[in-house]
């Protein structure tokens, strides 16, 4: 009688036993150490403090930016609305006192060093225009969040469908697309970015104003930076194809269709989240460049990139305007960051509980 045929093991389950055995485990030891791989994971993320505060400013970033019209409805004014009856003329920076804008005894405005902040522009207000700046933070958040998601899932597809082809199928297919992979990465993107987005012409694919920037942004990150996760996903599929689960699955009559998106596919999951975490803020700078340079979103949609070019022409007599979304770049690219390291570290086996 012949003998059960066995069922090819699981790609979580690989991840697991491959976990459990690394040196210096306790498994590995005898310790007797049965957590999965996500709750060791998710053991030592709870235990990385500046991650966890980190990850906790991502959630809020992300909840105001979604929430920023009702915010805006409580704590503020529209983005657009302007105010320059709070506003200088002359040196166009908010008035100090706008019931009594002007000195009795030298008739001289006299301007707010504190950038028009009150109870009711929490932030202040944009000098020239008078816009509240609160609201004009808020809803920059949701340009640079929409951009640098949406650019990244973008690269995060195509590099890991042409990653994972590239190393499994290897030979000839393996060797176009790590040339292809060379080619992308020599491409000027910054530069290129600046040309192509001068030269398209407004309703391309139905889209006009900031859409078509937003579109074109999107476009030009994911489809340039998709070789960095290329060749990450490229080098774990090398060495997974090889594993024995897959060479179970392959000897069980299993085709290449189920074995690379039920065997591979699962063990690539935690790399492709952790290194899009990283890809965000680069995503996130890479908008604001744009938009500081001139060639991305348009005013009067506000970005933070276009809020720092603006703020430029006033550093010397009031150099807080360029101080909030600076803050704002910096806190929410620093969060992503130190979040995407500590991920990394969590789902790292060589890193000791």
């Amino acid at each position: 009688m012949s003998a059960p045929s066995q069922a090819p093991e699981s790609a979580d389950s690989a991840a697991d036993r491959d976990a459990a055995a690394e040196p210096g485990s306790k498994a590995a030891h005898g310790g007797g150490d049965n957590r999965s791989l996500r709750q060791i994971a998710w053991q030592r993320l709870r235990s990385d403090r500046v991650a966890m505060v980190s990850g906790v400013v991502v959630v809020l970033l992300i909840l105001a930016a979604i929430l920023a019209p009702l915010l805006v409805k409580w704590f503020g004014y529209p983005p657009t609305q302007f105010h320059q009856d709070l506003i200088d003329p002359a040196t166009r920076l908010p008035f100090k006192d706008p019931e009594n804008p002007y000195d009795p005894d030298t008739g001289f405005a006299v301007t707010d060093p504190w950038g028009g902040i009150s109870a009711d522009h929490l932030l202040g207000l944009e000098p020239t225009t008078g816009r509240d700046l609160f609201s004009r933070l808020l809803y920059g958040a949701q340009i640079s969040l929409l951009v640098a998601f949406l650019s990244t899932l973008l690269c995060v597809v195509i590099g890991t469908v042409l990653g994972i082809i590239a190393g499994y199928k290897g030979g000839w297919v393996d060797t176009v697309i790590s040339r292809a992979m060379d080619i992308f990465l020599a491409f000027p993107l910054m530069l290129f970015a600046i040309a192509l987005v001068g030269v398209i012409p407004e309703g391309v694919f139905g889209l006009t104003g900031n859409g078509l920037r937003v579109g074109v942004i999107v476009f030009i990150i994911g489809f340039f930076n998709w070789p960095y996760i290329a060749r990450i996903v490229r080098g774990q599929t090398l060495s997974l194809r090889e594993r024995e689960f897959v060479e179970a699955a392959r000897s069980l009559g299993a085709g290449n269709r189920h074995i690379l998106l039920k065997e591979i596919l699962p063990n690539l999951v935690t790399p492709i989240i952790v290194y899009s975490t990283l890809l965000i803020p680069t995503n996130i700078l890479f908008e604001a460049a744009l938009s500081f340079l001139g060639v991305g979103i348009n005013p009067p949609t506000p970005s933070w990139g276009k809020m720092l070019s603006e703020a430029v022409d006033f550093y010397q007599n009031g150099p807080y305007f360029i101080v909030f979304p600076g803050l704002a770049i910096f806190i929410t690219v620093l969060a992503f960051n130190l979040f995407g390291d500590g991920l990394r570290d969590a789902f790292d086996p060589k890193t000791s509980d």
